[in-house]
Parts: C-alpha cells; sequence; structure tokens
C-alpha cells in the first residue's frame, strides 16, 4: 500500500486542524495504520493508532482528550483530527501503516509503510 498524508497548515493555538491520509491499493482494511510526528531535533514519536476494522483506537498521552484517529476502510482513507492545539503539537505528521502489527500502538520501526510528511505548526 502507498500512503500519501495532506491537511497540514499553520494553526494558532487552541486551534484545530485535521489530518487526512489517502492509501493506494485493495488490502488497506488488511493494515493498522497510525500517526506519527517528528519534530526538530527529536525522535519521531507515536501519535495514535487505529485497528484494521477501525473498532480499537490507542492515543499517546498528549495526544488523548484532544485527538481523534477513524478510518473509512471504502474510501481508503485514515484521518487525524486534532483539537485544543498547543506549540508542541508543532511538528510533521506522518500517517503510517503495517499488515503485520498486532496492536494499535508502537514504535516507527515496527511499521513498514510511511506517507510522505505534512507539516503542523502552532503559533502561540
Amino acid at each position: 500500500v502507498q500512503l500519501q498524508a495532506y491537511g497540514g497548515g499553520l494553526v494558532q493555538v487552541g486551534g484545530s486542524l485535521g489530518l487526512s491520509c489517502a492509501a493506494s491499493g485493495r488490502t488497506f482494511r488488511d493494515y493498522v495504520m497510525a500517526w506519527f510526528r517528528q519534530a526538530p531535533g527529536k525522535e519521531r514519536e507515536f501519535v495514535a493508532g487505529i485497528s484494521r476494522g477501525g473498532g480499537s483506537t490507542d492515543y499517546a498521552d498528549s495526544a488523548k482528550g484532544r485527538f481523534t484517529i477513524y478510518r473509512d476502510n471504502a474510501r481508503n482513507a485514515v484521518c487525524l483530527q486534532m483539537h485544543n492545539l498547543r506549540p508542541e503539537d508543532t511538528a510533521v505528521y506522518y500517517c503510517a501503516g503495517d499488515r503485520f502489527q498486532r496492536g494499535t500502538r508502537g514504535s516507527s520501526s515496527e511499521f513498514t509503510h510511511w506517507g510522505q510528511g505534512t507539516q503542523v505548526t502552532v503559533s502561540s
């Protein structure tokens, strides 16, 4: 599966932004999907993950209560809705997928397919 993320941009503190990731191929529903982010000088970190059917989700502590991950297997898409954004949310956001991932949470090394990244900048 090939992934393409879009929807990033500049937003003020406390604002909202939605990211989308479009997947190609007919096996999207077989992939656990996730969003990661990487800020300058920092390692790529897990943000949110979702199971193949969409019934199970997981979030980093920093995202809980503010971010929502969801997917539409009919449209081969996974999205991340972000609210109450903070300056520390500024990063390049990546969608990722893996066909053999067991859970909905993992390190970046566990995901084999990646989108190109989209920049999110939260200004104070």
